[in-house]
C-alpha cells in the first residue's frame, strides 16, 4: 500500500476520532461556561451578603445613636423645667436644639441604610433564584457530559487502538505534518482531486479548487505523496487515471509535484 493510501487511512481514522471528541468537547465547553456563570453568581451573592451585613450594622448604629440622643433630650427637658434662671434655661434650650439637629441627621442616615438594606435584600433574592436555576443547569450539563463520555468511550478506545496500528504504517514526519494540517485545515487536511474535464485533462484540488496539472495527478495516482501547491493539503485520488492516457510532459518538464 502506498504512503498516500496509508496516510489517507490515518486521516479517516482521525476524522472519526475528532468527530466523536467534538461531541464531548461541545458538552464540556457548555458545562465549563455554566460552571463559570455559577461561580460568578456565587461571588456576587457573597459580596452582596457581606454588604448587607455591613448596612444592617450601620443602620443599627444610627438607631442606637438616635435612642441615645432622645434619652439626652428627655433629660434636658426635665432640666429645663427646673431651670432657675433665663441663662440656665437658654443653655439647656441651645443644647436641645443642637441635639435635635443631630437626631435628624442620624434618622436620615438610618432611613437611607434601611432603604439600601431593602434594595440589597431584593437583589440577594434575585441572585439566589438565579443561582438555584444555574445549579440545576450545571447538574444537567454534567449529566449530559458524563453520558456523552460514556457513549463514545468504547468506540473511541477502538478507534484509538486502530489509529496506533495504522500510524505504524505511516512515516513519522508525514504523520506529524498531517496532524499540523488537521489543526490548521480541519476536514480539508487531505482532499481528493476533482475531475473537471477528463478529455481536456482538467482536474482541481477538492479543497481550494485550484487546478491540478495532469503530471501531478499521475504522481498522486501512483501513490506519491503530494501537497496542493495552493492550500497545502495532502492530495489523493481514487480515479482510474493510471490506465488513461495523460499528455506527455513538455520539453524541460518533469513529473514532479
Amino acid at each position: 500500500m502506498s504512503e498516500t493510501a496509508n496516510l489517507l487511512r490515518l486521516f479517516r481514522v482521525d476524522q472519526q476520532i475528532r468527530g466523536l471528541r467534538s461531541r464531548l468537547t461541545a458538552a464540556e465547553r457548555f458545562l465549563t461556561e455554566q460552571t463559570r456563570q455559577g461561580e460568578d453568581l456565587s461571588s456576587r451573592h457573597a459580596t452582596s451578603a457581606a454588604q448587607l451585613k455591613q448596612l444592617k450594622a450601620a443602620g443599627a448604629n444610627h438607631e442606637g445613636e438616635c435612642a441615645r440622643i432622645e434619652t439626652r433630650m428627655a433629660a434636658l427637658r426635665e432640666q429645663m423645667n427646673g431651670a432657675r434662671t433665663n441663662k440656665e434655661y437658654s443653655a439647656f434650650l441651645n443644647e436641645l436644639n443642637a441635639l435635635k439637629t443631630q437626631k435628624e441627621a442620624s434618622e436620615k442616615l438610618q432611613l437611607e441604610a434601611m432603604e439600601k438594606v431593602e434594595q440589597l435584600q431584593k437583589t440577594l433574592t434575585e441572585i439566589e433564584a438565579s443561582l438555584t436555576e444555574r445549579k440545576t443547569i450545571i447538574a444537567k450539563a454534567k449529566s449530559d457530559r458524563d453520558a456523552k463520555e460514556a457513549e463514545i468511550k468504547d468506540r473511541l478506545n477502538e478507534l484509538t487502538s486502530q489509529r496506533e496500528t495504522v500510524k505504524k504504517e505511516v512515516d513519522a514526519g508525514h504523520a506529524r505534518q498531517l496532524e499540523d494540517l488537521m489543526n490548521r485545515l480541519g476536514e480539508e487536511a487531505m482532499s481528493h482531486v476533482e475531475e473537471i474535464d477528463r478529455r481536456n485533462h482538467e482536474w482541481s484540488c477538492g479543497s481550494c479548487r485550484m487546478a491540478v496539472p495532469p503530471q501531478t495527478l499521475s504522481l498522486i495516482a501512483r501513490g506519491v505523496l503530494v501537497n496542493c501547491p495552493s492550500c497545502g493539503c495532502f492530495l489523493y485520488t481514487e480515479l482510474d487515471v493510471v490506465s488513461k492516457k495523460l499528455p506527455k510532459p513538455k520539453k524541460g518538464e518533469t513529473l514532479e509535484a
